[in-house]
């Protein structure tokens, strides 16, 4: 691999390197080798990502690497050639024995989707190997097909609503088939995961692991700071529920509150008082995805389309306190004759990763379905258009 890849891909990516270094995340994949750059993030270089992944459903390598750790000088391109070449070597195997190439295609910030596109059209076209690629959304909507330890029936049955919630994204999907999507509700303005992230930076909590959007409930999970007093009524902003009986997301008003709460009283807001917002807030935004998760199943009924499953994935479906509470209810109380199985796929599959991106692609691989080397990028997309027979851009 070393070789070739360096050859026909090096020299062509690493005179764009300075202009990409905005790039937060490149994931990839092979079995299909997959790209999947994510959104944008100021001019932070955070995550590069690639996989192995077989269509029999196993997962060969997942290798989620910090930009840091592997950013030569060269730039960020250095770091995705680095990252394709240990999926390849944990998985055992060469870059010679990959059947298809997949990158993510859209929606996305131009410059992200640029690092993944380029390097990964160049390396089918060298290589002349298949190519194709996706909306990253509907890969995370198909993360569940993937799962190893899973039985074949204990998989969702379609059609099943997909609640997807990332630091990009808020959808609820109605899922008909792997390449059938339709949309039933998505975010008026800011997203779940975007608003998390702004209040956590308005918290001023320190980066964790997973990145700022996991900070918030790694705050949580520690526990109250010395000298908090559950019993005492802490000053909290006041939070509204956004568009009450319409299947829109809106987390722009809570994120809002919060902020604008903790501006004009930031001398006053002591550690104390900090956990309380950070508290309050997490309890007010899930809250609106069980009342949207309801008008969505009301639909489904009235609409007489049968829903057995409720898939919920992307990032901030690692949320334990998202897992463990109110979509949990929302699934308890359907009728006993209709009941609802409630999927959440791995941890490690929910946040950043390449695996479910060459999954999500295996299918069309298989049946001869692939995209020509000049395929443009689509920052703007709709995830009900992103194959070949319903593609149209949205406006």
């Amino acid at each position: 691999m070393g070789n070739l890849l360096n050859k026909s891909v090096n020299d062509f990516l690493c005179r764009k390197a300075e202009f990409f270094r905005c790039t937060k995340a490149v994931k990839n994949a092979v079995k299909s080798i997959s790209t999947r750059p994510s959104r944008t993030h100021k001019t932070s270089a955070v995550l590069s990502c690639a996989a192995v992944v077989t269509s029999d459903r196993r997962i060969l390598s997942n290798v989620v690497i910090p930009q840091h750790d592997y950013h030569l000088p060269s730039g960020v391109i250095s770091t995705l050639l680095c990252v394709v070449q240990k999926a390849l070597d944990d998985a055992g195997t060469s870059v010679q024995d990959v059947d298809g190439i997949a990158y993510t295609r859209e929606p996305g910030m131009t410059g992200c989707l640029s690092v993944g596109s380029n390097a990964m059209r160049t390396l089918a076209a060298a290589l002349k190997k298949p190519l194709d690629g996706l909306d990253h959304m509907q890969a995370h909507a198909l993360t569940p097909f993937l799962t190893e330890t899973e039985p074949a029936d204990m998989l969702p049955t379609f059609p099943f609503l997909s609640l997807l919630v990332t630091a990009g994204n808020t959808l609820l999907l109605l899922v008909k088939s792997p390449r059938d999507s339709k949309i039933l509700a998505a975010t008026k303005d800011m997203t779940i995961g975007g608003a998390i992230e702004k209040v956590a930076r308005s918290l001023k909590l320190p980066r964790g692991e997973p990145g700022l959007g996991a900070s918030l409930e790694e705050y949580l999970r520690k526990g109250p700071p010395e000298g908090y007093v559950i019993e005492k009524d802490y000053e909290i902003p006041l939070y509204s529920t956004p568009m009450p009986g319409r299947l829109e997301f809106s987390f722009a008003s809570e994120r809002s509150d919060t902020d604008r709460f903790l501006r004009e009283r930031e001398e006053d807001v002591d550690e104390c008082t900090g956990y309380a917002v950070a508290y309050a807030f997490q309890k007010t935004i899930v809250p609106q995805l069980e009342g949207k998760l309801k008008l969505a199943l009301r639909a489904c009924r009235q609409d007489r389309v049968p829903i057995k499953h409720l898939v919920v994935s992307g990032g901030v479906a690692s949320n334990m306190f998202l897992r463990q509470t109110r979509v949990v209810r929302v699934v308890k109380e359907q009728d006993e004759y209709n009941p609802i199985e409630l999927i959440y796929p791995p941890v490690s599959l929910c946040t950043d990763n390449a695996a479910i991106i060459a999954w999500a692609l295996i299918e069309r691989f298989l049946t001869g379905d692939t995209d020509p080397y000049s395929t443009n990028l689509v920052p703007k997309w709709s995830v009900e258009y992103m194959f070949p027979a319903n593609r149209k851009p949205i406006s």
